[in-house]
């Protein structure tokens, strides 16, 4: 809304309701903007909550982790005899 329109909404609710109306409309649009403060203060704690109790659930603590056993299950494979081939070892082999 720009400026113009409120100032035509307001000039309305004077013809209306008269100079006395204007301190109650004050009031209530004072308290609406109060409880809008607080409920959106409180939306904003509860997804604060939220993210907390989130963070707290997947956090790895020390005495979960099982340092103990670090040695490997299977050996690792550097590289297998398919990948050594005759052509291979020829192409490398320095000319005579």
């Amino acid at each position: 809304m720009s400026s113009g329109e409120i100032i035509l909404i307001l000039f309305v609710y004077l013809l209306f309701f008269g100079a006395k109306g204007v301190p109650a409309l004050a009031q209530t649009l004072g308290k609406a903007v109060y409880q809008f403060k607080n409920a959106s203060r409180d939306v904003q704690n509860e997804i604060m909550k939220s993210a907390n109790d989130i963070r707290k659930q997947t956090e790895v603590r020390p005495d979960q982790l099982d340092i103990a056993d670090t040695s490997p299950k299977q050996p690792v494979v550097t590289h297998t005899a398919a990948s050594v081939t005759p052509e291979s070892t020829d192409k490398d082999a320095p000319q005579a």
